[in-house]
């Protein structure tokens, strides 16, 4: 199973998401801070530091997530929680969230869901089609060389890469990712994306227009909750 959708549809969501507010990123960082204030031996909270930079993230902002989230300042208080259910079309969806209130969240992701023909479930009810992964995908340009790249993610610990005619799409185990996205970006590289990911293992490969366009909209109304860090979902085409 591979990416969703082509490079120009994937970098205009992407802008779309850099254009919203910080709060997602700020939470993210507060979160991976509880486990030690230094990047250096924190793994969660240099990936976080790296993701809130890609949105030009100011470091005064970064600085002071980090200090609530070590304690610093006496206050954090989020939790990690998914949700899962069905979309429009019978499309698995997990929702990752990070939230200080359960009930305000629950709330509102139930919503969405409602509103726009899906259906909430229990934990587990979607998420055994899924992997979590680690995702790096490199835009294929004139410059980018296949069989290099090949052998720094291999060698790095990659699990498998897939080729379209726009990206190389890089898997990798968990405790592999960061050594790769790492060794990529050492050798020039420049990741489109690098994240962990719940990669689906079985994909809905066409929706009605009436169902993809609920879907669309169920998917942007969880995406603008500053509540919600990820929507994962198993529809092979573009949104």
């Amino acid at each position: 199973m591979g990416r969703h959708g082509t490079i120009a549809g994937r970098k205009e969501a992407q802008d779309r998401k850099r254009a919203a507010s910080f709060t997602k990123y700020v939470r993210l960082i507060t979160v991976a801070a509880r486990g030690g204030a230094d990047p250096d031996y924190n793994v969660a909270l240099k990936h976080a530091i790296e993701k809130a930079k890609s949105i030009n993230m100011p470091n005064d902002n970064i600085n002071r997530a980090i200090k609530k989230g070590s304690g610093a300042d006496g206050s954090a208080a989020f939790d990690s929680l998914n949700y899962e259910g069905y979309g429009p079309g019978g499309v698995a969806v997990i929702v990752e969230s990070l939230t200080d209130n359960r009930n305000r969240t629950a709330s509102s992701v139930k919503a969405a869901f409602d509103k726009n023909g899906g259906n909430l479930g229990v934990s587990g009810s979607v998420s055994y089609m899924f992997e979590r992964k680690g995702v790096i995908e490199i835009e294929k340009t004139d410059k980018t060389n296949e069989e290099e790249i090949m052998e720094i993610a291999l060698e790095a610990g990659m699990e498998d890469m897939q080729v379209y005619d726009d990206s190389f799409y890089i898997t990798t185990d968990i405790k592999d990712f960061i050594s790769v996205s790492d060794a990529l970006k050492e050798k020039g590289y420049e990741l489109l994306e690098s994240d962990l990911e719940y990669v689906p293992s079985i994909e809905v490969e066409t929706l009605s227009d009436e169902d993809l366009d609920k879907l669309r909209k169920m998917i942007d109304v969880l995406e603008s909750n500053d509540d919600v860090q990820k929507v994962h979902h198993n529809y092979s085409g573009e949104l």
